[in-house]
């Protein structure tokens, strides 16, 4: 039996809930779940604002814990071990981008929180796939978040290949912004915090970065054209995004991963004149993860936040729907 807090209806809290899991798969590991971090999304599915949500589901996304058992077929991971767990539970390995490693991508994902049961629970089944080892050196109140949070922004940054010198935007410093500016200065680069208060300006130099612009004192960028290598968006808002392409250098990359209400408006001749792009991913694959894993316990990347009991999850989702978390809570099972 597995037990955790489940949601019933759209917006309603979590209430107590247990379900009999299906026998284990032979490429399935269970994990008895020390540690979840809770994400925006969660909330999105509780809310069913994607229209995606079936009722009751238990949410969570950003775990952490031990393999209590394993299938049969998996031999890269042993009962014991320390694990962390996503965004992303199972994909077909079949298709052209699962054999291409963009598991990530796979036209049949199954996601953790979408017909599943997520981690604010004391276990959680998935593909032993996307369960990735845990490096020594990371703490467990660490690691949870980097697997949905962290990787949602370390993708675009792995992917564009920041290097040493690299001038990099990053857009929003929230729960995955304030991982995107430690990400980019630890590659390296020279980091450009962008929010609209003023009042996250000196964290964002305790993160990492160099610059910080207030976008509503300054929305179009006018001290930065033809500045950033590249930028990295991590929130829900509108911008003037013609000023923020004009910010780029040339062949420079506008980086979405967080979208506002409305349609991007941007001349397409801003784009191509100067062979910039606009590009995004969901997450990344297991090869990926482990690698930003390694990462982060090399270079120190911390999830900044507090630690909560799981039994206070609705507390804290309503601190989250309230905006007053700077910048993770991570629940944990005592």
């Amino acid at each position: 039996m597995i037990n955790g807090y489940a949601a019933f209806e759209a917006r309603g809290e979590l209430k107590p809930y247990s379900y009999e899991p299906k026998a284990l798969a032979d490429d399935e590991v269970e994990i008895a779940v020390t540690h979840c971090g809770i994400i925006r999304s969660d909330l999105h599915m509780i809310d069913n604002d994607w229209y995606r949500s079936s009722y009751p589901f238990i949410p969570g996304q950003e775990i952490v814990g031990h393999v209590t058992r394993k299938g049969s077929s998996v031999n890269h991971l042993n009962t014991g071990e320390r694990v962390a767990l996503g965004w992303q539970s199972r994909s077909c390995h079949k298709c052209e981008q699962c054999l291409s490693g963009n598991e990530n991508l796979c036209e049949f994902a199954e996601f953790t929180c979408m017909g599943r049961n997520g981690g604010f629970a004391d276990k959680v089944i998935a593909d032993s796939a996307f369960v990735i080892r845990v490096p020594d050196g990371l703490a467990s109140e660490d690691a949870g978040p980097l697997m949905c949070s962290g990787i949602t922004v370390f993708a675009p940054l792995y992917l564009y290949g920041v290097k040493p010198g690299d001038k990099v935007g990053i857009v929003g410093i929230g729960g995955l912004g304030h991982f995107a500016i430690q990400f980019a200065a630890r590659m390296g680069a020279e980091v450009t915090a962008i929010s609209t208060s003023d009042s996250k300006r000196e964290d964002a130099f305790k993160l990492g970065a160099s610059h910080f612009i207030n976008s509503k004192e300054d929305p179009d960028f006018k001290a930065y054209s033809r500045h950033f290598d590249q930028i990295v968006t991590t929130g829900s808002f509108d911008m003037n995004w013609e000023a923020v392409m004009l910010s780029l250098k040339p062949r420079g990359e506008l980086w979405l991963e967080g979208g506002g209400s409305k349609p991007l408006n941007v001349m397409p001749y801003t784009v191509f004149h100067e062979g910039r792009k606009i590009a995004g991913t969901l997450i990344g694959p297991p090869k990926m993860l482990a690698e930003m894993l390694d990462f982060s316990a090399k270079h120190g990347i911390k999830s900044v936040g507090e630690i909560m009991p799981m039994k206070d999850v609705n507390k804290a989702l309503q601190r989250m729907r309230e905006d007053t978390v700077r910048y993770k809570i991570v629940l944990v099972n005592e």
